[in-house]
Formats: structure tokens, C-alpha cells, sequence
């Protein structure tokens, strides 16, 4: 499955914490990795997470593309929240791959699959 990812808060999470089903580990191992900055803000902010994984988080933060708020992502965010009334952050982090040509990564599908021209992949289900 060769291309370019964005992949989602709960995707970045498990990937981190190696338990996420191996062909996806494996898959995302070997594939280019991209964020919204949505994700970007949500990431340091997970749960409890102590020092040892902030550093992690940020280790990561560091390694992918993270993808800020374009004029592009803002139209198709716009977009995506009337049609599909979902909540904002959920409508950018959607619009960004959209527009980019990427492919979401998500736990979530049910959040996003009804999404007009976005392509999700379920980690979970490979």
C-alpha cells in the first residue's frame, strides 16, 4: 500500500505504544507519515501522558509533515462540517487529507466514513 498518510490522534497512539496489529505497524513503519495540526495540539495534551512519553510525542511531532490550516483545508473544512455536522476538529482533520491527496488512518471510520473523496484505512482491520 504505497502512498502518504495522515494519521490520527488514537492511530499515533497505538502506533507509539506498539499495539497496533502488525501490518499496519509495518505499514506504517515503511510509508510517509503526516498530521494535521489538530493532531499536533491533541497528541501533547493525551491523557496522562508523563515525560517519558511527552518526549516521545514530541519525538514523533518532530519526524512527520504536520499539515497547518490552509486556505484550501479551511474551504473544504467548511464544507465538510455542513454537510456532515460533524465537529470542527473532526471536519479538519478530514479536510486536510481531502485536499492533500492523503489517506486517513483512523480507529475512528464511523466519524468519517460518509466523507465525500476521503480515503480511510482502519489500522485495526488489516
Amino acid at each position: 500500500m504505497a502512498g502518504k498518510y495522515l494519521i490520527d490522534t488514537n492511530a499515533v497512539i497505538d502506533y507509539l505504544s506498539n499495539k497496533l496489529p502488525g501490518n499496519a505497524s509495518n505499514m506504517l513503519d515503511e510509508e510517509a507519515l503526516e498530521i494535521s495540526v489538530i493532531i499536533r495540539m491533541e497528541l501533547p495534551a493525551w491523557g496522562n501522558a508523563e515525560s517519558q512519553q511527552l518526549s516521545i510525542l514530541e519525538d514523533f511531532i518532530n519526524s512527520v509533515v504536520v499539515w497547518s490550516l490552509d486556505e484550501p483545508v479551511i474551504i473544504k473544512g467548511i464544507e465538510i462540517r455542513k454537510n456532515f455536522r460533524i465537529k470542527l476538529p473532526d471536519a479538519i482533520i478530514a479536510a486536510t487529507p481531502v485536499v492533500h491527496e492523503l489517506t486517513l488512518v483512523t480507529r475512528n471510520v464511523n466519524d468519517f466514513k460518509n466523507i465525500t473523496g476521503l480515503r480511510l484505512i482502519n489500522p485495526w482491520d488489516m
